[in-house]
């Protein structure tokens, strides 16, 4: 038996991606921009054994799961086993330390921690490059969680996707910014990523959204590396919104958003106004990232349980996806 245990933290996009270009190998429709967030990680297991007769086998948080979430985490096995000639099969065992499935990118450190364990426990030597193709494979996001702090996700050129990767252009103490998430929700999405993806062509808006990404991604980066707020929290606002109107008009429309969303996007623009560097990005669910710079994170969480918000994280720029045992 060949085991590998790897972790990998969740990320928040700042410019987003949403759409592919080519959705069997997860090619994104747009670059994007992100930051690991330091403690919402995913610890993976994963051991292939010769002597296992059935299928993979899978336990998320404690409790063995089959069906989709199996069959999604085989199909990328099998990536790992035909690139390392391996056929036996594997005891996977997964658990967040956060909320999954409701808009706080689980499936970026499931398959960033997946990929990192599965590739060591296959005996490959995949450098970081490698790693973050393959894990785009199993989640696009998942690109994202390999490299350290604020990661750019590279669309890419080749049709093979062997461009499209994310890599870091600023370490996670370039900034001392944090993730003050308000989790409105930690149920499970209705309608996953996976499947809102595929719907992003059906809205008018997407093309439009697509065309201006350069613009907004340019941006961004520009105010990042400069660490100028004002900027940043700009255009982090305008994405969100831009990938949340195609959303809604999508064909089935997705409605991710909750009453206390809305009055969270509404109270922030305020209380910026009002001298408290925040911002808003919201991703495939209802919670709402609150990005400020450190020193003002309490106070934004207390102005956040104040609104009525159920439950409140915070995270720091996070590191790579990395091999723990």
């Amino acid at each position: 038996m060949h085991t590998a245990t790897a972790e990998a933290l969740s990320n928040i996009a700042f410019i987003k991606y949403w759409g592919n270009r080519d959705q069997t190998l997860r090619l994104p429709s747009n670059a994007s921009l992100s930051m690991n967030l330091a403690g919402l990680k995913t610890v993976t297991t994963v051991a292939f054994d010769p002597s296992l007769p059935g299928p993979d086998a899978l336990t998320l948080n404690g409790h063995p799961t089959t069906g989709a979430a199996l069959a999604r985490v085989t199909r990328h096995l099998d990536l790992v086993r035909a690139a390392a000639g391996l056929s036996a099969r594997a005891v996977v065992t997964s658990h967040n330390t956060f909320p999954s499935g409701a808009g706080i990118a689980s499936s970026a450190s499931g398959f960033a921690a997946l990929t990192v364990a599965a590739a060591r426990a296959a005996g490959l030597a995949l450098n970081e490059v490698d790693l973050s193709v393959l894990a785009r494979r199993g989640s696009g996001s998942a690109s994202r969680s390999i490299p350290a702090g604020f990661t750019e996700w590279l669309a890419g050129e080749q049709p093979s996707g062997e461009d499209s990767y994310a890599r870091t252009i600023a370490p996670p103490e370039h900034w001392a910014l944090t993730d003050v998430i308000a989790v409105l929700s930690a149920a499970h999405k209705a309608t996953g990523s996976t499947e809102g993806h595929g719907l992003a062509d059906t809205s008018p808006f997407q093309a439009a959204r697509v065309a201006d990404a350069p613009r907004r991604l340019s941006l961004c980066r520009t105010a990042l590396l400069a660490r100028d707020f004002s900027a940043f929290s700009e255009i982090v606002e305008e994405d969100a919104v831009a990938m949340h109107a195609v959303m809604m008009t999508s064909r089935p429309p997705l409605f991710y958003w909750q009453p206390l969303t809305i009055a969270v996007i509404q109270a922030v623009p305020v209380w910026r106004a009002e001298g408290l560097p925040v911002c808003f990005t919201i991703d495939a669910g209802p919670n709402v990232h609150c990005l400020t710079p450190t020193e003002h994170a309490p106070e934004v969480e207390r102005r956040l349980r104040a609104l009525g918000v159920p439950d409140v994280l915070a995270a720091a720029p996070g590191g790579p996806a990395r091999i723990i045992a």
